[in-house]
């Protein structure tokens, strides 16, 4: 083998290293710059903030640049993770795909249907990679409850996910802020189009957004799913639960478990009591989700592919997510033949 054979296979082996930046090193985006400077094939080359103390800061801690204009970093990298406010998800994102780099933005892929259409539609013509950070996709809880209701005929879903209040991501309503996750993994479970829809909410006496929405969706498979969210309920709940024909799961992703209810007809007569059922506990990893999300972000870059939460996904659930709220806003109930008279909430109408 020649020197310049060995050193292409060398190449091939060691691929050199995404070069990648975060934009807005808030809560979200501290954790983004954690995860990416210990991961392997990836070089963290800076991060962008409007806040220069606490951009300068990070970049002191990580030893990376920092820039006070994320427009000034996008020459120096091939992809970049945006964790600015939900209302600034456009303007970043479009801007660092018409410069063709990758991106990796956070939920919600944007404030509005339109804005979200246009990011999708940049990302296509640039060819570049358009990943949501819909991050319970990747929770070891979620991708197990996935493979056990594979086996199961499901009627119905469950989804519950609160906190107390906080002053976090104050600038859109519980359904872009939490709810949206929950709505993601509805959608992924359920694989069936939306058919049927109410929606009821309620927000404290200081909130212009709605903090407690509650909404009961239908599916055209039959499947019947509830979904809650609060942004003032004072614990902290992250669950989802399945009722099927022949079992019932629960899955917490707070505590990263899975456990199946079963029935049993296997009486033992001598018993004391009676045994109605079993329990079975399911195993799961301790992955870091985030740690995941970004592992994939990077080998959707290295390699071309598209990734499992791309902006087409992402725009389904906030579709979904934008109805909900109008719904919950004007406690009305939504059904398609209901509203083909309305080509505006018809446009919003979720396909699976």
């Amino acid at each position: 083998m020649s020197v310049g054979e060995q050193n292409g296979q060398l190449q091939r082996n060691h691929p050199r290293p995404i070069r990648i930046g975060v934009i807005g090193v808030g809560n979200m985006g501290q954790h983004h710059v954690r995860v990416l400077s210990s991961m392997k094939d990836v070089e963290l080359v800076g991060v962008a903030d409007i806040n220069v103390e606490r951009g300068l800061e990070t970049a002191s801690k990580y030893k990376v640049r920092f820039f006070e204009d994320y427009c000034d970093l996008l020459p120096h990298v091939q992809a970049v993770c945006v964790a600015v406010p939900t209302r600034l998800h456009y303007a970043v994102g479009i801007n660092c795909l018409l410069a063709g780099i990758h991106v990796l933005i956070e939920k919600p892929i944007a404030a509005s249907i339109s804005e979200a259409e246009s990011l999708v539609n940049a990302a296509a013509d640039s060819q570049c990679i358009l990943q949501v950070g819909h991050i319970e996709r990747f929770s070891p809880a979620f991708q197990e409850l996935s493979k056990v209701l594979k086996t199961e005929e499901v009627l119905a879903l469950e989804a519950h996910r609160t906190s107390p209040y906080s002053s976090r991501a104050n600038d859109v309503s519980v359904v872009l802020d939490l709810m949206i996750h929950d709505i993601d993994l509805l959608l992924e479970l359920a694989a069936a189009p939306v058919v049927k829809l109410t929606a009821s909410g309620n927000r404290t006496l200081d909130s212009g957004y709605l903090d407690y929405v509650t909404a009961t969706l239908g599916f055209a498979n039959g499947i019947v799913a509830t979904v809650t969210a609060s942004k003032v309920t004072h614990c902290k709940i992250r669950r989802i639960v399945a009722h099927c024909k022949n079992s019932f799961t629960e899955a917490d992703f707070l505590r990263n478990e899975i456990l199946v209810h079963r029935h049993t007809n296997d009486y033992r007569q001598a018993a004391l009591y009676r045994q109605d059922g079993v329990i079975e506990r399911v195993s799961t990893s301790n992955t870091d989700k985030l740690g995941a999300e970004l592992e994939h972000f990077v080998n959707c870059v290295r390699g071309g592919n598209q990734p499992s939460v791309g902006g087409e996904q992402a725009l389904k659930a906030l579709r979904l997510a934008s109805l909900i709220e109008q719904m919950a806003l004007e406690d009305r109930v939504w059904n398609p033949l209901d509203w083909q008279s309305e080509p505006k909430v018809q446009s919003l109408t979720p396909t699976v």
